[in-house]
């Protein structure tokens, strides 16, 4: 009756096993260590980078205890503060030779003093957010309606493209506030472009009018596709603000929408605001020239002579220096998209779609320079680096631009996402700034830790005292339930704040009621007459039904708070859900293992320790005669 068949002690086993593993990183604290990622975002961190970093470290005979390229950086931890400070000296000197123009970030910072095995078993600690580790915040606003001009003006260009290819003679195309207006000189022309604009451009709606002078066509976006617009302009900012904030180092940043035109980014263990801000504020902009490959040019690369008047030496990256004109070709305000994809032979390539005044001048250009490079520059800083230089195969017209030569699919999506995230889609400007300094964030760990082991010390003695060996059960099933908690919050790699304590500290008072649901059921059974054995096995049985409603509907409140909520009520209702679906495990489960394997083999128990067990008072009839003895 109350015994458990082995797999469901093995299953315990193994999950009491899981949990330990995981949740154990987070209690061996953090060490000092140094973080190496790219300066530029055409640099690559790559193992050769660690491996000079290797080589770096022990020159300076320092001894880390290990060196991990992670991502796009690589961390190295070390004992001490000071062996710290002495390695990013030794680290900089030689991936820094030149100060002036560093080609990769240097950074001091903070990494888990877990030991090896547990890290290749990629059991990490929790990130720590804001409040816990001390950084800055910035609120952000993006605005919006630089983004639907930039497209406006975008459209304007294709229209007069269409028409011109399509022989629609028009008197005029201007723009009114983000309406295109487009002015004919008679009533069939205006029904033709309408006809043509309706097809080629569906994202815009287009209301014909007229007067006695002329007839006009006006073009609006459609609110689907306006939406559509400060979306990608936001994600795009998104994407550029992920690349820019990786040079500050920041183990674990928080960039995210909140509502449709504003940014938070929370950037843990960084204290230099002015660093940070100069950092999220920076400006990347393309450009394509046409490549100077004369005898003249030949010679300067040679180092036989100088560079050609009108020309510049930049470095092709993966292909050394390279000479290209100054003369500008197109910018990036002309580059609609960029997408990896692959060429006629499927080898990889990248796709760029231009916007109606690139096509033109791309035309014209490639026609004229059939079997030239173009180069693809990008400015970041103030420094300019090449992308890549193509060789112009044929005329390219309609817009859009195929690149291929030698690189592999990983290559072309790195270029893509350059070519795509180089500079902002709109404008931002910072509406709210604050910073969490880290010894506030090291108090609010101690005060948040010490308040979720006192609230579980007093449920687990009121437990113990109340419902004796029943309540050991439920402190060790309460105390498997945190570990579960902590361990699966850890797997997922999730990011602890302070509503994120809050809200384990309430999952232990919330745990704690499952437990106490089937204590009393157990004792009413006894109160009923049950022997021992079939209380304990009609207690969880009839327990789990009022079990199971009161933490569904807990569980509906906690998803709506995460599907509806943002920043610290997320992170709340996320730990809350888990830690409903794993007291319902702990409780049902564990607690009721315990059970069976104290009482299950016991076949002429007797008595349970349960606490005092109150049986009512039995009413006496009056006018009932008293028995006779």
């Amino acid at each position: 009756m109350n015994r458990y068949p082995l797999w469901k002690y093995a299953l315990l086993i193994v999950a009491l096993l899981l949990g330990l593993i995981y949740t154990l990183p987070n209690f061996y604290g953090e060490a000092p260590a140094v973080q190496v990622s790219s300066a530029k975002v055409t640099i690559k961190v790559d193992d050769d980078v660690r491996g000079r970093v290797e080589q770096a470290l022990s020159a300076a005979q320092i001894q880390p205890d290990f060196v991990l390229l992670e991502g796009n950086s690589i961390k190295a931890r070390f004992k001490d503060l000071d062996t710290q400070i002495k390695a990013k000296e030794a680290i900089s000197k030689v991936l820094n030779p030149n100060e002036a123009e560093p080609t990769y970030i240097v950074a001091l910072n903070l990494l888990s003093r877990s030991p090896k095995w547990l890290s290749s078993l990629h059991a990490f600690p929790m990130y720590l957010g804001l409040d816990l580790r001390g950084g800055v915040h910035f609120l952000m606003q993006v605005d919006m309606k630089s983004a639907l001009t930039k497209k406006a003006e975008s459209l304007t260009g294709d229209v007069r493209s269409l028409l011109r290819e399509k022989n629609l003679r028009h008197a005029g195309i201007s723009r009114d506030g983000n309406n295109v207006v487009i002015a004919f000189r008679d009533a069939a022309t205006q029904q033709q472009a309408m006809a043509l604009l309706a097809d080629k451009i569906p994202e815009v709606l287009w209301t014909p009018s007229s007067d006695a002078a002329e007839s006009r066509l006006t073009g609006a976006l459609k609110p689907a596709s306006m939406a559509a617009v400060q979306e990608a302009a936001l994600k795009q900012n998104i994407t550029t603000l992920h690349n820019r904030v990786n040079e500050l180092g920041t183990s674990e940043p928080v960039i995210q929408q909140q509502g449709l035109d504003r940014i938070i980014v929370q950037l843990p263990g960084v204290q230099d605001t002015a660093k940070a801000k100069d950092i999220i504020g920076r400006t990347a902009t393309l450009e394509l020239r046409m490549v100077d490959d004369s005898a003249e040019a030949q010679a300067a690369l040679a180092g036989s002579g100088p560079v050609p008047f009108g020309t510049e030496r930049f470095i092709d990256r993966g292909f050394g220096p390279i000479i290209v004109k100054r003369q500008v070709v197109l910018t990036g305000d002309n580059l609609s998209d960029a997408q990896a994809g692959t060429d006629e032979n499927q080898q990889p390539a990248v796709d760029l779609t231009l916007d109606a005044k690139g096509a033109r001048i791309m035309k014209d250009m490639s026609r004229e320079n059939i079997g030239k490079r173009m180069a693809i520059i990008l400015f970041e800083k103030g420094k300019g680096e090449v992308v890549t230089a193509p060789v112009i195969r044929s005329e390219l017209s309609g817009g859009r631009v195929k690149i291929s030569g030698a690189m592999t699919l990983q290559e072309a999506a790195d270029t893509s996402l350059l070519l795509r995230a180089g500079s902002l889609a709109a404008p931002m400007e910072i509406i709210e700034e604050r910073t969490v300094g880290p010894s506030l964030g090291k108090e609010n760990i101690e005060r948040g830790i010490l308040s979720v082991t006192w609230g579980f010390a007093a449920v687990a003695v009121f437990m113990c005292v109340y419902y004796m060996l029943f309540g050991v059960f439920s402190s060790l099933a309460l105390g498997f339930n945190l570990l579960l908690l902590v361990a699966v919050l850890s797997m997922l790699g999730a990011t602890m704040s302070l509503p994120g304590i809050a809200a384990i500290a309430l999952v232990l008072g919330m745990a704690i009621d499952s437990n106490v649901l089937i204590n009393e059921r157990i004792r009413e059974e006894l109160r009923n007459g049950a022997s021992p054995q079939a209380a304990i096995n009609l207690g969880y049985e009839r327990a789990f039904a009022t079990i199971l409603d009161s933490n569904v509907t807990t569980l509906i409140a906690g998803l709506a708070l995460l599907a509806f909520g943002s920043g610290p009520v997320r992170g709340f209702a996320i730990v809350h859900c888990l830690g409903i679906l794993t007291s319902m495990f702990s409780a049902v489960v564990f607690s009721r293992a315990l059970a069976n394997l104290w009482y299950g083999r016991q076949k002429k128990l007797k008595s349970l320790s349960i606490g005092q067990i109150w049986k009512p008072p039995v009413e006496v009839d009056p006018q009932q005669p008293a028995a006779k003895v």
